[in-house]
């Protein structure tokens, strides 16, 4: 199995607090991987500098055995990694369709001279890019909300907005942070088959989830962080019967 994602002692300090503290893990292509933990845990934090919106105080990051500790984190799509955000990231202004096709800014090859004219090779992208956001709402079951303003929107349906938004650029790797937090059952048991679809795509997955019947259901392997160390790695039966992961969660004493 190819190695995707690499990292390696990685750490993260605030001031004099050390939130994140030689971490080490990786990620395979098509594996789904679940970063779990109490709260407080330096789970979003490793998630962060994953996806270059924080820079880590040490350690590696490799994609596909490149370094991307010096990659700037808007270029983090062309090299094939998008995410999505604990906090939902849209244009309430603009339709369910045109944020979606947002996501497909690196896709892009027409000049701003071509798109201010209006030359037919930029409206021939334009519809290709059109169709291709269409098809991802399809995907996610948006496609009678593509005319909508994505402010009109409940929040189930935002968060299935932003992952068509994060998979229309066609990822190697799709970060997510907590992308069941708000969710109904009936919400959460859809988005783990779609995650399910993505992975058998191709797609490899990074995921912070505090539902444990989502992870337990679609997670390859899982690794646990309490108080920013790494306290155990495995499948998620194993993780299910680890003491110390068990002693994390609960506040009993290591077995």
């Amino acid at each position: 199995m190819t190695t995707l994602l690499e990292v390696q002692a990685l750490s993260r300090d605030f001031g004099g607090v050390r939130a994140v503290d030689k971490v080490d893990f990786s990620v395979n292509e098509g594996e789904i991987l679940a970063l779990i933990g109490p709260n407080g845990a330096g789970k979003s934090t490793v998630l962060n500098m994953v996806s270059g919106v924080i820079p880590p105080s040490e350690g590696e990051i490799r994609f596909s055995k490149q370094p991307l500790t010096k990659v700037a984190g808007y270029d983090y799509a062309g090299l094939g990694i998008t995410r999505t955000f604990q906090n939902l990231q849209t244009f309430d202004d603009m339709t369910v369709l045109e944020n979606v096709m947002v996501g497909m800014h690196t896709k892009s090859s027409a000049s701003l001279f071509s798109c201010g004219m209006n030359l037919g090779s930029a409206r021939k992208e334009e519809r290709l890019m059109e169709e291709r956001a269409k098809e991802w709402l399809a995907q996610v079951g948006l496609s009678q909300l593509r005319t909508s303003l994505a402010g009109s929107l409940p929040y189930g349906k935002l968060r299935l907005m932003e992952i068509a938004r994060a998979m229309v650029a066609e990822p190697r790797l799709l970060l997510l942070d907590e992308p069941a937090a708000g969710l109904n059952h009936t919400e959460t048991a859809d988005m783990s088959s779609m995650f399910q679809k993505i992975r058998e795509n191709g797609t490899a997955i990074l995921l912070v989830e505090h539902d444990m019947d989502m992870i337990m259901s679609i997670a390859d392997r899982i690794v646990v962080l309490d108080q920013g160390e790494k306290i155990a790695e495995g499948t998620p039966r194993e993780i299910q019967e680890n003491p110390r992961v068990i002693a994390a969660y609960l506040g009993t004493e290591e077995a």
